[in-house]
């Protein structure tokens, strides 16, 4: 059976589990089971790390219980948002407002980037998805978590990319990373493809070009194009 316990968000899961059962929050695994929209016997396996919790039941839990998330990723030690986690949730000294705009990155899970291709113009839509900061990361940023494995082995599959998106006309890098969103959104290499000094069409290269080989879109398809600042991951260094 799979050991997930190197998995530093299912280590931080177990410290917000219990300290949730302690604050009278839960009342067990079935009672958090419900509010992220998952079973008893899948807390259990990721409590006994026997799984990885999804990025869905991640949303929930924020959601919820106003979980930090930068707790969960490793990255603060505060493991509640700021005027939460004490007696039953009450905001002690900041409003609404105040903490999303504290919130600087924009959450969009796997479930939610087929969506996002088509209404991320959609301010609406974009307030439906979470927010989460890392420190010393400004800026308004969306972070994409990456299903599958064509970028092997530098973005790895259920990592999130952390993303700052690039004004049209602005320069790209070739052979750096990009997230392209055209009618689907994808993490790709670039090379711009020109015609004269005019750039036409991006060639899209996967770092598992073994599997996965180049393909090119005309940049009359191309809606949003987002420069990958860093990666935020699930998986242990060997």
């Amino acid at each position: 059976m799979a050991d997930f316990s190197n998995n530093i968000v299912n280590q931080r899961f177990r410290f917000v589990y219990a300290e949730l059962e302690k604050l009278n929050l839960i009342k067990g695994k079935s009672d958090i089971a419900g509010h992220l929209g998952t079973y008893n016997h899948v807390i259990n396996s990721i409590l006994k790390a026997q799984r990885n919790i999804t990025v869905e039941q991640l949303n929930k839990l924020f959601e919820k219980f106003h979980i930090n998330a930068n707790y969960l990723f490793g990255l603060s030690e505060d493991m509640f948002m700021e005027g939460y986690g004490h007696g039953e949730l009450q905001v002690r000294s900041i409003n609404e407002k105040q903490m999303s705009g504290r919130r600087n990155i924009v959450l969009v899970p796997d479930k939610a980037i087929a969506g996002y291709a088509t209404q991320h113009q959609d301010q609406n839509y974009m307030n439906t998805l979470q927010k989460f900061s890392i420190p010393g990361m400004g800026g308004n940023l969306v972070a994409f978590e990456i299903s599958g494995d064509s970028m092997m082995p530098n973005i790895t599959n259920g990592d999130l990319v952390v993303c700052e998106p690039v004004e049209r006309g602005d320069p790209l890098r070739d052979n750096h990373i990009y997230v392209v969103v055209t009618d689907v959104v994808v993490a790709k290499r670039i090379q711009q493809m020109r015609d004269g000094n005019q750039v036409t069409s991006l060639n899209l290269i996967s770092d598992n070009s073994a599997v996965f080989k180049p393909y090119q879109v005309d940049v009359n398809e191309v809606q949003q194009i987002l420069r990958v600042k860093c990666r935020l991951t699930k998986h242990a260094i060997a």
